[in-house]
């Protein structure tokens, strides 16, 4: 809210509970001895700090139900390779944090009408999640009879509070608010989302990205992606999904003579670690071990009932780009976007660093001697035999 914007007497009694929320101790008035002095002097001054606290009736918990709220859609980025996207607590568990800090919300969680556009593995990063939910608001409700929203005069970005500095001031720098959007009530971020794409990074080394395209263009259309996802018995029955693209394309990263490379799968939604488990399969067919028509096979659920055991592609390299909603326009303040360049730049800057020093060390390594007479015996390596995934035991 503005500063000082409809701020209006109130009484000590207020301005104990305001005190008391805050957690800066009592208001020294007469008859009371204990708690926060008034000041020195007799003047009745209190000190900036308390003032300033006190003068935040939104931020008194005791009175947030009486304040407007509008239904906000949040767009999230965060990335999964850093040390504590690795542990507990969640990445959705540090945005509640981050709206509790903020009193962006109040009341009971399911009065929020929370909802995600969909869950990611630990470890994956995103740059378009998507969540939505009610927010405190600067703008006045029209219509507050429902005690849940009333409806705005005009939905408008002016004037509102400034959602995403708010929240990244005081998130994890490995999780940021990249926009917000007014959303209509009935908006679901999961079952209103039209499409979803990921991006997988991965060096191309000896791989045949030729016969991967190929393959990968199989997996457009509508089907049964049963084989290529953890199975989810308990909460999922329907395994067809839609995928309306799928690309391979070289990116601009180059390291030691390899260049970056990455696929970008779009679907209008995807099964657990569906997306990981295509990309496995792929690699298999990139390095020769399986024929792009292994694809068909696997697509195939009367031939291939129960899904072949084969491991997942990493976590790390995935990333879900983007969600596409009808008619959300996502954008933040001026400031808050700059806030944020200046943050992904130092980031940036920082991983720039690190790669330096592993580079570094990866010279001196070259440095050293081998001494195969002491450290290796001179037999090989034995390598197993591979075996074929249509000839696998299944899960």
């Amino acid at each position: 809210m503005g500063s000082g914007e409809n701020f209006v007497p109130i009484t000590v009694e207020q301005l104990e509970e305001n005190a008391d929320a805050n957690g800066i101790g009592g208001i020294d008035v007469p008859g009371k001895t204990e708690g926060v002095g008034l000041g020195s002097g007799g003047n009745g001054g209190m000190t900036k700090k308390i003032k300033s606290k006190l003068k935040l009736p939104g931020c008194n918990t005791r009175t947030m139900h009486q304040h407007s709220k509008r239904y906000v859609a949040l767009k999230i980025m965060f990335y999964g390779f850093a040390s504590e996207a690795q542990m507990d607590p969640t990445i959705e568990s540090e945005i509640f944090k981050a709206l509790e800090k903020t009193r962006l919300t109040f009341g009971d969680k399911k009065d929020w009408q929370y909802s995600r556009c969909g869950r990611t593995d630990k470890g994956v990063s995103a740059f378009g999640q998507v969540i939505a939910l009610f927010l405190r608001s600067a703008h006045r409700e029209r219509g507050r009879s429902t005690g849940v929203s009333g409806r705005f005069s005009e939905e408008l970005y002016e004037g509102e509070l400034d959602y995403v500095r708010m929240l990244n001031r005081v998130l994890p720098y490995d999780i940021r608010v990249m926009g917000w959007c007014p959303a209509p009530v009935d908006l679901s971020a999961r079952f209103s989302c039209l499409s979803r794409e990921y991006k997988y990074f991965f060096w191309k080394e000896n791989l045949n990205v030729l016969a991967m395209e190929t393959a990968g263009r199989t997996f457009v259309g509508e089907h049964d992606f049963r084989n290529f996802c953890k199975m989810d018995a308990a909460n999922v029955h329907n395994y067809r999904r839609l995928i309306t693209s799928f690309e391979i394309f070289p990116c601009n990263e180059r390291f030691d003579g390899d260049q970056l490379w990455a696929m970008k799968i779009i679907g209008s939604a995807f099964l657990w670690h569906q997306v990981r488990c295509m990309v496995a399969v792929l690699f298999l067919i990139g390095q020769g071990l399986e024929s792009p028509h292994v694809i068909d096979a696997l697509l195939d659920v009367v031939k291939t009932p129960k899904k072949p055991q084969y491991k997942m592609a990493p976590e790390i390299p995935l990333v879900l780009q983007s969600c596409e909603f009808e008619s959300l326009k996502f954008m933040c303040s001026k400031d808050a976007r700059q806030a944020l360049q200046l943050h992904l730049e130092k980031e940036c800057r920082a991983y720039k660093l690190q790669a330096a020093i592993f580079h570094e060390a990866l010279q001196s390594c070259s440095l050293v001697d081998d001494d195969d007479s002491v450290l290796n015996d001179g037999r090989k390596k034995k390598v197993a035999s591979y075996v074929p995934l249509i000839s696998r035991p299944t899960e």
